[in-house]
């Protein structure tokens, strides 16, 4: 016949305000997603020890600065204070467990 599926079915009709995707066996509604499984998730041990900068650069902090700070002179521990942009041999590496 010339008729159109959707007069034939109305449960074939798209529901307003939901996207696309049609019905499981249980007649549920199943929605198409883009997302790709299973999800990134970012290493918890690298986003304690590296920042991200507003420009892109991972800042990391310096070694020796958590402890025994009686027996270290004055000049290392001022030299060792603040952050420093990570090498560049690892950025690709920290990038990668950062999720980004």
């Amino acid at each position: 016949c010339g008729m159109s599926r959707s007069r034939d079915a109305p449960w074939a009709q798209a529901i307003p305000g939901l996207p696309r995707g049609g019905t499981d066996s249980r007649g549920r509604h199943r929605l198409e997603t883009t997302a790709t499984m299973p999800k990134m998730k970012t290493h918890s041990g690298a986003s304690k020890r590296f920042k991200v900068t507003a420009g892109g650069k991972i800042m990391r902090r310096r070694a020796n600065r958590g402890h025994l700070m009686e027996h270290k002179s004055s000049r290392v521990t001022r030299r060792l204070e603040g952050p420093v942009v990570l090498n560049k041999a690892d950025v690709r590496e920290i990038k990668k467990l950062l999720g980004r």
